[in-house]
């Protein structure tokens, strides 16, 4: 039970120093991010797309 405890406490402290999951952390925290602002934008600017292409096809068939 005890060699058990040691490895674990080991494998712990060598993830804990090391700067793999920090990056990993930052790389998903940017992504969300971006995610986050598409779907802003996409919101935003979806009505007025939307509004501007049944005008234009209005346009199209009274042509």
């Amino acid at each position: 039970m005890l060699t058990q405890f040691n490895v674990l406490t080991a494998w712990i402290k060598a993830h804990i120093d090391s700067d793999r999951g920090a990056s990993l952390v930052e790389y998903a925290l940017l992504v969300a991010l971006i995610a986050v602002v598409c779907i802003a934008a996409i919101s935003f600017l979806g009505e007025s797309a939307s509004t501007q292409l049944s005008k234009v096809g209005s346009s199209i068939e009274g042509a």
